[in-house]
């Protein structure tokens, strides 16, 4: 990415650990499942304000492997709630061109939960507008140590060889394989760590941690991430006499 233009400062990739639900409806006296309810409604006005902006890939943090270590109520109401979304929303994704994909370990989910994750990219499947990407039951030494054991199978069956390990042989057996790194990673509620998400991935990321928690998070918020992200430079190692002379790169 360092030939990037480095005039375009709208991300290509965006991620997003969705924090601070259960805050938000504790702090209204409310049960935890009100602060999911109005964190999907968060999540609507991300995905939309991003394909305006020119976005092309947005990744959503919706469920971590250790969310597995909830109350079992809170887990069962939060599939409860992720099932009625895909349910409620892929026709309007579709309609709008987006196209959906989930990663995560889906040995995990319930059938019926997998099967309308399956149905919602298969008919999205050729759609060419954002690429949303829901991460359930995600966790990012989940993904590496799935990219390591097929690493190890095509060893062992003779299609890679030892010293045709490559970064990009290990990327491809990734759960984001085929798409870009995150450019802005964003998180809410307070916190400013990553928490087990697209560690691979998140090498050279722009990180943005605001107090906002999740269900407040609106276009305004969106705003500001993506200003913080436009003021960054972004050199990869680089020194920034190489960044502004991009000839000296190869120096």
């Amino acid at each position: 990415m360092v030939g990037r233009d480095t005039q375009d400062r709208v991300p290509r990739h965006v991620a997003v650990i969705m924090d601070g639900n259960g805050r938000w409806a504790r702090r209204r006296a409310m049960p935890r499942h009100a602060g999911h309810r109005a964190g999907v409604k968060s999540a609507r006005r991300v995905v939309e304000a991003c394909g305006r902006s020119g976005v092309e890939v947005l990744t959503l943090f919706a469920f971590s492997s250790e969310n597995w270590n909830r109350p079992p109520s809170e887990v069962g109401a939060l599939m409860r709630l992720f099932l009625e979304g895909l349910e409620r929303e892929v026709d309007d994704l579709h309609k709008n061109g987006v196209r959906v994909r989930f990663i995560g370990d889906r040995s995990c989910l319930a059938g019926s939960l997998v099967s309308r994750m399956e149905d919602a990219e298969r008919l999205t499947a050729g759609n060419t507008g954002l690429v949303l990407v829901i991460a359930v039951a995600y966790g990012g030494r989940w993904d590496i140590l799935q990219a390591t054991r097929v690493l190890a199978e095509d060893l062992a069956a003779g299609r890679l060889e030892a010293d045709g390990i490559t970064e990009g042989e290990f990327a491809s057996r990734l759960a984001l394989h085929g798409l870009p790194d995150p450019d802005l990673l964003i998180r809410t509620g307070g916190e400013s760590r990553i928490s087990n998400f697209l560690l691979w991935n998140l090498a050279y990321t722009e990180c943005y941690f605001t107090p906002c928690l999740w269900p407040d998070f609106n276009e305004r918020e969106l705003a500001a991430a993506m200003s913080s992200f436009a003021g960054a430079e972004r050199r990869y190692g680089l020194t920034p006499d190489q960044i502004e002379t991009p000839g000296l790169a190869g120096a």
